[in-house]
């Protein structure tokens, strides 16, 4: 696929797209993180979207195209250095860290429901105590996916350490952003008063 095209998902102009990546980053609770882990970057639109919001990110992807296409994006935004890419899938023991952020955006559908599972048992506790985790998927059932979008999030949602702070849900993509600190609204973080 990427050897064909430079964003055979069109990321990049496709509105639907750069919707979902505006609304994804305004559900984080915190105004920025030290450091994001974002399996399945593809071409990069959305690592350089986290970077505005992240001093560094570590991206993998399996495809060498997307990693080579992320690259060369980063590159020409004076960005690349505060990206660490890798060659690696979801399913695989994920980098050291630490990050306080997890983004997991279209991606966990790909896998079997049991192997998201034990992804998530084995990872999510090495995540650090305060540590974010977001999940954007497509709802509409695709033949070739293991799962739905709905599903995966509900998956990632029953991970023991993780809770519920939010979400976002319409026809197309359902976004739910958890964390590990507690769950405490983001008024209480910042200590509006009332809250």
């Amino acid at each position: 696929m990427y050897a064909e095209s430079a964003d055979p998902w069109h990321l990049q102009a496709r509105w639907y797209e750069q919707r979902k990546y505006a609304i994804t980053t305004a559900l984080l609770p915190y105004p920025r993180y030290r450091h994001a882990f974002e399996p399945g970057c593809s071409v990069g639109v959305l690592t350089e979207k986290l970077l505005d919001r992240c001093d560094h990110v570590t991206s993998t992807d399996i495809s060498v195209g997307a990693l080579d296409a992320t690259h060369r994006r980063l590159l020409a935004r004076g960005m690349r250095d505060r990206v660490t890419l890798l060659r690696g899938s979801l399913d695989q023991p994920w980098p050291a860290g630490p990050f306080d952020l997890v983004v997991l955006s279209e991606l966990c559908y790909y896998l079997q429901p049991e192997l998201l599972r034990e992804v998530l048992d084995r990872e999510v506790p090495r995540l650090g105590p305060a540590a974010t985790v977001v999940a954007a998927h497509w709802r509409h059932r695709v033949q070739e996916y293991p799962m739905a979008g709905d599903r995966a999030n509900d998956i990632i949602g029953a991970t023991p350490g993780l809770h519920h702070l939010g979400v976002y849900r319409d026809a197309d993509v359902v976004i739910d952003v958890f964390d590990r600190g507690g769950g405490a609204s983001v008024a209480s973080r910042t200590a509006v008063p009332g809250a």
